[in-house]
């Protein structure tokens, strides 16, 4: 059984948390550019991250299997590295955090849950496109000329 808890300043799995987003994210390092930020990650920023965001973890059996970060913005909830265990890609999980997510959105009076992808990952956006969310923007990171993200919303009832 999945359980998801709050992930907070004193979670002392920062490690392990690297270690599932690390590898959550490895398909993309030869799919994207520029590199995942993900590759940015230490266990004091995601120790720093837990005290400005909002963090769930999904455990299973002891074992951290997925989790998401979110950040209130003025109109929306926005959500960032979700990161699924390999192993438990495909199950539903992800779908799970997302509904957590709406909820945090919910109780703060938000309307919306707002997210990016990376241009590159064509999947990802029809994984978010199932679940109700819709593109909105096409970005570009600092000093690319080229799309390399698109921003997708999804409308909260």
């Amino acid at each position: 059984m999945i359980t998801i808890v709050p992930i907070s300043e004193d979670f002392g799995r920062w490690d392990e948390l690297l270690a599932l987003i690390l590898s959550s994210f490895a398909y993309m390092d030869e799919v994207i550019d520029p590199p995942s930020s993900a590759h940015r990650l230490t266990l004091a920023s995601l120790a720093q991250k837990a005290r400005e965001e909002i963090g769930f973890a999904a455990i299973e059996d002891g074992k951290l299997v997925g989790c998401v970060f979110c950040k209130i913005e003025p109109s929306s909830l926005y959500v960032g590295k979700l990161a699924i265990a390999p192993s438990h890609q495909r199950k539903g999980l992800g779908r799970r955090l997302l509904a957590v997510a709406e909820e945090i959105a919910r109780k703060n009076g938000l309307s919306a849950l707002r997210l990016e992808t990376r241009i590159e990952l064509t999947g990802n956006h029809l994984a978010f496109s199932k679940w109700g969310f819709e593109k909105t923007a096409e970005n570009s990171h600092s000093g690319y000329s080229r799309v390399t993200s698109i921003e997708m919303r999804k409308r909260l009832a």
